[in-house]
């Protein structure tokens, strides 16, 4: 049955969750998670000590999609996020049915991704012998320990996330402002710069570094005032966020050579900590990149295996969200089948541009979906048209450098797009299934 909403979201029942800051700090915390131990050095491999305006661009990028995104929030308020807004743009049809599809594998390749990042990182307390096996181990081991997590259904995990999101912001913090005393400005210098195309190729990853701002929106009925809040929450978390990238960008490559980074790359951050806090930063820095990636794969694993299958099996979301009392059995342990091959088949550069670009591409549809509708939600039809711009901008760019750098890997990408369609055709002509909006307006 389809949840039918009013069109006029102040309808929606008072006492809310979410103020200007704790909308702010929900932000921060889905942002600077697991994307940032992956990003640094997978970006930095590509644009050297420019990264730091890779990340400037990138947050330049998510502010106009954040403007986007929040006005479809407000006018759209559900949980269902941009598959909602995916309805809306484009019908209850086969292509914005196709995009749905897409959207949930594409959080299964952020959640392999995520996974890969959490092994790379324990296996750094290893020999490194035998680095692919601990890695592969310790990424499928936490995925399933979250998957039996979620059939059991320990509250005390969910608990634990606010916990984690302080310790990691405080870790990265003081990690950053102390080796900003030991960069050595001549590695920053513009002689040791690759080409400046490469601040474009690495857009992809930095953008991904960015997406939890999306989150955001998915407050929107939980929101006080959402029409004057959410759109100043999400331009504040961006800016904020993006200082903190910057800062750990000079930080890293300030204080690491290039040859140091590509070496260390899965793990560059945690080696950056060396140079000022000594072999014991190495591993606070792991430790902590182990704690983030961990949040952030029982923070998604709900969400994907939750929401987003019961989404793309029943077109319908399920009638209760709260955490740990809707249950999905099938979802979880599919979800779990699909993401074990891509940790097993591909390394951390090949899944984390997989999931950058497919990121991208699904923020660029949103946005096109949006300008059909700007003159419903009230927005600025040249500010959305340069989210899309800037969407599959970043995506054409992260494209081409995975078709130059590792051409095999655009056949994946090719896979996720033939299966999104192939189930969306399927579930329409065996159970006569069409991903419904949430929200009748």
């Amino acid at each position: 049955m389809r949840n039918k909403h009013v069109e006029n979201i102040e309808s929606i029942t008072p006492n809310k969750a979410f103020g200007l800051w704790s909308a702010i700090f929900l932000g921060i915390g889905s942002m600077v998670g697991a994307g940032i131990f992956i990003v640094i050095g997978e970006a930095g491999a590509i644009a050297g000590n420019l990264v730091a305006v890779s990340f400037i661009i990138g947050g330049i990028i998510a502010l106009f999609c954040g403007y986007s995104l929040s006005k479809l929030a407000v006018k759209y308020p559900s949980r269902g996020g941009i598959v909602e807004y995916l309805l809306h743009g484009y019908g209850e049809g086969l292509f914005s049915g196709t995009l749905g599809m897409l959207f949930y594998l594409a959080q299964l390749v952020t959640l392999a991704a995520v996974s890969k990042s959490f092994g790379t990182y324990a296996a750094t307390y290893f020999p490194t012998n035998d680095i692919t096996l601990y890695t592969n181990i310790f990424a499928i081991g936490i995925l399933m320990f979250f998957v039996l997590i979620n059939l059991i259904g320990a509250a005390i995990v969910a608990q634990a996330e606010n916990i984690i999101v302080i310790i990691k912001l405080v870790v990265l913090i003081i990690f950053t402002v102390l080796a900003l005393f030991y960069i050595q400005p001549a590695r920053l210098s513009l002689e040791h710069s690759p080409n400046m195309i490469n601040v474009f190729y690495a857009l992809g990853l930095t953008f991904f570094a960015f997406q939890g701002f999306s989150v955001i929106t998915n407050s929107v009925e939980d929101m006080e005032n959402p029409q004057q809040t959410m759109l100043k929450a999400i331009v504040m978390t961006i800016l904020l966020v993006s200082i903190l990238y910057v800062g750990i960008s000079i930080a890293v490559f300030g204080n690491l050579s290039l040859e140091t980074i590509l070496k260390g790359k899965d793990y560059a951050l945690a080696e950056a900590a060396k140079p000022a806090l000594g072999l014991w930063g190495f591993k606070v820095i792991a430790a902590t990149a182990l704690l983030a990636t961990a949040s952030a794969i029982n923070a998604t694993l709900y969400a994907v295996t939750q929401i987003s299958y019961t989404l793309a099996k029943e077109g319908n979301l399920p009638e209760v969200y709260e955490y740990h009392i809707f249950h999905n059995t099938e979802g979880l342990l599919i979800s779990a089948l699909l993401i074990v091959p891509m940790i097993l088949l591909l390394d951390l550069s090949q899944i984390a541009s997989v999931a950058a670009i497919a990121v991208l591409l699904i923020q660029g549809f949103t946005h096109t979906g949006h300008l059909f509708k700007y003159k419903e939600t009230g927005a600025n039809p040249l500010l959305i048209t340069l989210a899309v711009l800037g969407s599959f901008g970043a995506g054409f760019f992260a494209i081409a450098y995975t078709l130059r750098a590792m051409p095999n890997l655009i056949y994946f990408i090719l896979i996720i797009f033939f299966l999104a369609f192939t189930f969306e055709v399927a579930m329409r002509l065996i159970k006569n299934r069409v991903i419904e909006k949430q929200i009748v307006s």
